[in-house]
């Protein structure tokens, strides 16, 4: 399979695990708002997630990203090492994953009191289960990702959503409340780790062929080389996982409610571009060690054009249609997150150029300054949210998202271009054609928003903007078509 068919059947792989990830996740988040749960149960079920993610990554300390950029390595080099990598790498995220589940169990009321919610002390025992499988969950999609079999690696994701969704809604529905949705997250996961485990024994572990012992030093580049993602996953969980955590604290269960429900319907906008960038970041590395700067560069660019494409326009849709979509999908009692979703719509653009450029950074070995950039930005985002949150509650936070994280994309786009040539002329010529289309399709989508009256003409008034978003598009020569719909359709591509 040629390197621009790999790439390609990789975007499609990803994508359809994304697409999945999408539907089951609105899925479970519809029936649980606006059906199952009260807001401040689903603040409660978030807020505990939250916990969970910040444990998580002393779970994980930045080892299966680790191990993944040396099992990307090593299959270019010496493919004999790859074993012993996976070997040494599972053995110490097992080990940091009990401990973890340990320290969330035994200390369980003084987290609850830190978070500020008493309700959260009981269920931080699911939650220490939950989090050594999430932690193996994460360790394997790193790891097929690394081997470049992008599909396997979507396959196991597609199990965990699918998996969570069943096992919540039926746990939900036969009164286990809070509890049966945690738990049912946490068998999304044994499922996907069960099989994913099974999966990278019998294809790789036990096919390829092992070294004796492993290369002099390997192990410790590997540790060294997790010391600055650890840090970079830490400040992510600062970014992503803190700020619900201290809503709930600083404003209640029900703004927390808010900013979930807000942030969720943000990341699902930007699950096209981290498709995107989960794929093309292991080819990064390979075209580096290839000495192929210049097509690692033309990959960026070509990435990054079709993010602004898209996303802005995207940006647009979202930000006007907050408030009818919040009326009809989750129910009125969620309108309070208007200006949330609003402010988080400013914030996908950022987060779309961030999917396609940290990955890949960190395959470029530029992972410690990264890093550095990253706590800053978690230092800043966590300061803004105490000083933001008192006063504008939900809709502060959001603030505080959506100014650090674009400033730390700018600062990663700035490493990028030192890392690779790439020719900015090559983006900028259509970015004047693109701001004009999101405009056009704008002003459409708000001469229809007065015509919504439930979830089918909602979804008529997206479609009809996506319809003229992509004729113009067509028209003006920003998009081809027949390209377009080779990405998204199954590849004949043989390896």
């Amino acid at each position: 399979m040629s390197f621009s068919d790999r790439i390609a059947y990789g975007v499609k792989a990803s994508f359809g695990a994304k697409i999945a990830r999408i539907i089951t996740n609105a899925l479970l988040l519809v029936i649980l708002t606006r059906f199952l749960f009260t807001t401040d149960q689903y603040g409660l079920l978030y807020t505990v997630i939250s916990v969970v993610g910040v444990a998580s990554m002393f779970a994980t300390l930045g080892l299966p990203s680790s191990a993944a950029r040396y099992v990307a390595e090593y299959t270019e080099t010496d493919p004999s090492q790859v074993p012993r990598i996976l070997k040494t790498s599972v053995l110490f995220v097992l080990g940091f994953g009990l401990l973890t589940a340990v320290v969330l169990a035994v200390f369980n009321d003084q987290i609850a009191s830190l978070v500020g919610e008493a309700a959260v002390a009981p269920l931080l025992f699911v939650a220490a289960v939950y989090v050594i499988f999430e932690s193996l969950h994460k360790y394997l999609t790193g790891i097929f990702q690394g081997l470049n079999e992008i599909a396997l690696s979507a396959v196991i994701n597609t199990i965990a959503q699918v998996g969570r969704l069943v096992f919540a809604v039926s746990l939900v529905v036969v009164g286990y409340g809070v509890w049966g949705a945690l738990a049912g997250y946490l068998l999304g996961f044994v499922l996907s780790v069960t099989i994913g485990g099974w999966l990278l024994y019998s294809r790789f572990y036990r096919t390829l062929p092992s070294a004796s012992e492993t290369e002099e030093g390997l192990v410790r580049r590997i540790l060294e080389y997790s010391v600055p993602l650890t840090a970079t996953r830490g400040s992510t969980v600062i970014d992503k996982k803190v700020d619900t955590i201290l809503v709930t604290a600083l404003a209640g269960l029900t703004p927390a409610a808010f900013y979930a429900v807000a942030k969720q319907v943000a990341d699902a906008c930007v699950s096209p571009a981290s498709s995107l960038g989960y794929t093309i970041s292991p080819a990064f590395g390979e075209e580096k060690a290839g000495d192929r700067l210049e097509r690692a560069a033309r990959l960026y660019e070509y990435s990054l054009e079709h993010v602004l494409i898209f996303y802005i326009p995207a940006t647009v849709g979202l930000f006007l249609v907050a408030e009818p979509m919040l009326r009809h999908v989750f129910g009125a009692e969620y309108l309070g997150a208007t200006t949330v979703i609003q402010i988080f719509s400013l914030f996908i653009l950022a987060n779309a150029i961030n999917k396609i450029t940290t990955d890949g950074l960190d395959y470029l070995g530029r992972a410690r300054i990264r890093a550095i950039f990253k706590g800053g930005m978690a230092v800043s985002n966590v300061l803004l949210n105490l000083l933001l949150i008192p006063v504008y509650g939900a809709a502060g936070a959001a603030a505080a998202t959506a100014v650090t994280f674009g400033s730390y994309t700018l600062l990663c786009v700035y490493i990028m271009t030192t890392e690779l040539p790439i020719q900015f002329s090559n983006v900028t010529h259509s970015i004047t054609r693109i701001f004009v289309i999101a405009g056009v399709m704008g002003v459409g989508v708000q001469l229809l928003l007065p015509y919504v009256t439930g979830v089918l003409t909602l979804l008529v008034v997206v479609a009809a903007g996506g319809g003229i978003w992509l004729l113009l598009s067509a028209a003006w020569g920003v998009i081809d078509i027949e390209q377009l719909w080779s990405y998204v359709t199954p590849s004949t591509a043989e390896s």
